[in-house]
């Protein structure tokens, strides 16, 4: 058996393993002292270049390139979202309408879409999105006519003008679409591209000022200096429930009642009750385009695709309400309405588009709760609403009035009611919740409610007077230019008289 030899370490190598020994520690003390001085320039550094509310917010210019890039591209997906509701209003217009104006609604919806693309570059974007007075008491923008002298990007949004100025196009269009439904039928198409070039070119944009533009007495009311200041808050709309839906609503309400009813409409304390429309698997269709479409239309009003939270409970809420609406809708049909026992599709498909407009405005400041109970009352509200009109006489063939101006209403008061005191503001580099808005019924008081009930009636009233004036003197010109059509085409029926082709031909 070998021996095994054991060898003693020389002192060199003793003395070598003691370096090697303390030259470990060394650097292992080395590196936590560095770590420790880099946590403690992490937490003083911030102080002393930035405050700490900005310092989170100080970016590199790459990065702030690649947030303004997903920002932008956010912003024109949602354009194009809203940009298909438009298959959404044909498609609803047409299926309530009945059979022989079909064509006339399908023209009339095309049209208005490239008259509003025209007149939103040549006058409509300036007066609603460029600077006017400066002072923050602004009715009108008076900058960037054919989008001329406007900056590369939109104020602080970091969105490139063009863009921004695609995204306001569809919810331009969006309004005078919403008009012709109200005002199916009886209108000349002559008569249609007057009243659009009205309400597309001025109505709209300039009165949106008042709450969208940089310097709108509505959207600076109640700070120092401006419109109201001790009530202590702006007018909100996020999404356009006033702005969009209820500029729209009233005006057609404006329409209807210049127009008067269709031929042969019979309403209920008369003995008789609303037309039906002639293929309701369009209308049906048609609600769920529109449904679609406003993922693109709340949530894209964030303009920032880094808000993720925002985006998330924007949509969640705008899915919530429609359910709502839709359900509420319906049951108040079965058990109260003219087909008692039956379920209404037609007033179930306008409560999902009540509940739809109604969250449009709080949608970013509202939380799922509070969602699902103004989405029910939307419901509530479209169907009291269409009850009251055909109460007065008022013909409107697919509820525009109720859906979009009733339900805009509510949805713009709402905020002041159920605005839980979580959410702030939203801007292109995420959510700023320092600032959160609080309704009365979270302990916010009720100068938030003030500011929203001012401001939708103050638009909802000024919209009703200039378009029924409007309108009036549109009926006084003499035909085929006046707002109605003559007798004889409209017993006769548009699409033939008016545009010589039908929509279900025989042969």
């Amino acid at each position: 058996m070998e021996a095994i030899s054991i060898t003693k370490p020389s002192f060199s190598e003793k003395f070598k393993k003691g370096i090697n020994w303390r030259l470990g520690i060394t650097l292992f003390t080395g590196k936590i002292l560095g770590l420790l001085v880099v946590l403690a320039a992490m937490k003083m550094l911030p102080g002393m270049i930035a405050t700490p509310a900005s310092a989170g917010e100080t970016y590199t210019a790459h990065e702030t390139m690649l947030m303004n890039t997903a920002n932008t591209i956010w912003t024109l997906v949602a354009a194009f979202l809203v940009f298909g509701m438009q298959a959404g209003f044909v498609m609803l217009e047409a299926g309530f309408a009945r059979q022989r104006e079909t064509v006339n609604v399908l023209m009339e919806c095309i049209f208005d879409t490239c008259l509003c693309g025209l007149l939103f570059w040549a006058i409509g974007y300036a007066f609603m999105f460029s600077p006017g007075s400066g002072d923050g008491f602004g009715f009108i923008g008076k900058h960037w006519f054919f989008l001329q002298g406007a900056p590369d990007t939109y104020l602080t949004t970091g969105i490139p003008v063009i863009a921004h100025w695609i995204f306001q196009y569809a919810f331009a269009d969006t309004c005078s679409t919403i008009v012709s439904g109200a005002m199916i039928g009886r209108t000349s198409f002559r008569g249609d591209i007057l009243y659009s070039i009205g309400i597309t070119g001025f109505i709209y944009p300039i009165i949106g000022n008042w709450a969208w533009g940089p310097d709108g007495f509505l959207a600076n009311m109640g700070s120092t200096g401006h419109f109201l200041p001790s009530l202590g808050n702006g007018f909100r709309d996020f999404a356009g429930s006033t702005v969009v839906h209820t500029i729209g609503g009233i005006a057609s309400l404006a329409g209807a009642l210049v127009l008067g009813p269709r031929l042969g409409r019979i309403f209920k304390r008369d003995g008789g009750g609303p037309m039906s429309g002639h293929n309701m698997t369009l209308g049906a269709v048609g609600t769920f385009i529109l449904w679609f479409g406003w993922y693109g239309f709340n949530p894209g009003s964030t303009l920032s695709a880094v808000d993720m939270q925002g985006i998330g409970r924007v949509a969640t809420n705008t899915t919530l309400a429609a359910c709502a609406g839709g359900m509420v809708a319906m049951y108040l049909a079965l058990w109260f309405g003219e087909t008692k026992g039956k379920f209404d599709l037609a007033m179930t498909c306008n409560g999902v588009l009540g509940g739809l407009v109604a969250i449009t405005c709080p949608c970013y400041w509202v939380d799922p709760l509070g969602a699902v109970i103004l989405g029910g009352v939307a419901g509530l509200v479209v169907y009291y609403g269409v009850q009251l009109l055909e109460y007065l006489r008022i013909d409107d063939p697919i509820g525009a009035v109720p859906v979009h101006g009733f339900a805009g209403i509510w949805g713009t008061i709402s905020l002041g009611l159920f605005a839980p005191g979580k959410y702030g503001a939203t801007g292109p580099t995420g959510a700023d919740n320092s600032a959160p808005v609080a309704g009365l019924f979270y302990g916010g008081g009720t100068s938030v409610l003030k500011a929203q009930v001012i401001g939708t009636f103050t638009i909802a009233i000024a919209v009703f007077i200039i378009t029924f004036i409007m309108m009036y003197l549109i009926k006084l010109l003499p035909n085929p230019w006046g707002l109605r059509v003559e007798k004889h085409i409209e017993e006769g029926g548009l699409d033939l008289l008016e545009h010589g082709s039908l929509a279900y031909p025989t042969t």
